[in-house]
């Protein structure tokens, strides 16, 4: 239960650090009030409705009307503050993690094989238990 448990939780930090990191753009179209397009990956695209904008001349500069659609952005930017850089220790701290790592490293190293050096001998015959004998008992 306790190995599931951890397993999860590796997997949801793990998606969490992905999320924050991760920059995205939303682009909405409005016509009026009404939301018309929605797109996370591409441009959202129009309604058809956009006025064509009048050539600017002397003669009509006031007459401009406003268009009803708008465009909208929204932009997310992922945090960029989570590399570590290791070129910046100090001797104690490269000495430090260098040890560190022997250790642990040599921590799960083993024997080839099994010796027992008394394998082939057998135990003495015991003739009289000499404890008993004596009278002697380690309290």
């Amino acid at each position: 239960m306790k190995s599931v448990f951890h397993k999860i939780l590796s997997v949801l930090m793990a998606f969490v650090v992905l999320f924050t990191t991760m920059s995205f753009t939303v682009d909405m179209h409005y016509c009026g009030d009404s939301l018309v397009d929605f797109s996370v990956f591409t441009k959202a695209e129009s309604c058809g409705m956009e006025k064509a904008q009048p050539a600017k001349s002397c003669e009509n500069t006031a007459m401009t009307e406003k268009d009803c659609c708008t465009d909208k952005q929204f932009v997310k930017e992922g945090k960029q503050d989570l590399k570590t850089s290791f070129d910046k220790l100090t001797f104690e701290q490269q000495t430090f993690v260098a040890t560190f790592l022997y250790t642990y490293i040599n921590r799960f190293e083993g024997l080839d094989e099994n010796i027992v050096p008394f394998k082939h001998y057998s135990p003495p015959f015991v003739e009289r238990d000499i404890q008993t004998l004596h009278e002697t008992y380690l309290i």
